[in-house]
């Protein structure tokens, strides 16, 4: 048997009243909420009532978002199901991190507050969205977004016949136009901006110096694969810093992360926070894994009676 690996959900996973039954549930997933409502009043309180629409603006996605996922990670722990490897899809990356001891909690949530502000602002100066582009592959979607325009990128190698583009409104427009007669099918992302793109530069470089203020990444106790670099964080505090960073406004190459968390000897992959879009990439990825989605309490105990 294999090694267990948790994968920590993204942006557009978001829902609303996600995350709430592990308050009551979970002590550890308990302590997770009561630390993010100190340091960002009300974000339990979104998680449970906020709207859809709310909860897909960056500023409010990223925070709640990692609040589940740490949680239900942390609930996980506290059952005795512990990874010998972790990763996240963009913003999971950092509560992978945390969870992995990069960070203490607070200061890995204060860290995706800010990265958020910093995303939002870099979306407003530069407007755009982002589309998933399904029943083609990855080299046949980049010859498409060059034909779509110059401000149209790949930016999530998300599974063998899935790749999101980032782009502006006008290039994603002519983007959906080609993806049509090409066969394949775009789909709108439920994010507020082009990220992962050169539109999220001057936020890359925002967080480089709010690491820069003593908030590099720490060693992690399990090895942590980066999106960028589909390889493990580097143990060197600046170079990690640079690699989170540059995550900002760099693709996501996630079916090499997983494919290097394969080669690495995982065979089950625990996706921990909402949704269960991870679970699916695995699956339509890789052949011969399990899978188990943790988002519920319910899910947690089962998964954890599975894994003991």
């Amino acid at each position: 048997m294999g090694g267990v690996a948790f994968l920590f959900a993204g942006q557009g996973a978001q829902h609303p009243a996600m995350g709430i039954d592990l308050v009551e549930a979970s002590p550890a997933a308990a302590r997770v909420f009561a630390m993010a409502d100190e340091v960002r009043p009300g974000t339990t309180e979104q998680c449970r009532s906020a709207s859809k629409e709310e909860l897909s603006q960056t500023e409010n996605t990223q925070p709640c978002v990692f609040a589940h996922d740490l949680a239900a990670a942390e609930a996980l722990r506290e059952r005795g199901v512990v990874p010998a490897a972790c990763a996240g899809f963009s913003l999971g990356e950092v509560a992978a991190l945390t969870f992995a001891g990069a960070f203490d909690e607070r200061t890995g949530f204060e860290l995706v507050c800010e990265r958020a502000k910093l995303m939002a602002a870099a979306a407003r100066r530069h407007p755009g969205g982002m589309r998933a582009v399904i029943k083609l592959d990855a080299a046949r979607v980049e010859c498409l977004a060059a034909q779509a325009g110059a401000e149209c990128w790949p930016v999530n190698y998300n599974s063998p016949q899935q790749t999101v583009v980032a782009g502006s409104p006008d290039a994603l427009q002519v983007l959906d136009g080609l993806v049509k007669e090409a066969g394949g099918r775009a789909m709108k992302v439920a994010v507020s901006g082009a990220f992962h793109s050169p539109y999220m530069d001057e936020a890359a470089r925002g967080l480089a110096l709010y690491m820069a203020e003593g908030k590099t990444p720490l060693a992690t106790a399990v090895p942590v694969i980066a999106n960028t670099t589909a390889a493990p964080y580097p143990k060197d505090p600046a170079e990690a810093a640079d690699v989170l960073a540059g995550q900002v406004c760099h693709a996501v190459r996630w079916v090499d992360t997983l494919r290097t968390l394969r080669d690495r000897g995982i065979d089950t992959f625990v996706e921990v926070g909402p949704g269960k879009t991870l679970t699916g990439l695995v699956k339509r990825t890789l052949s011969d894994v399990r899978t188990f989605s943790c988002e519920t309490a319910e899910q947690i105990a089962a998964a954890a009676e599975a894994l003991a």
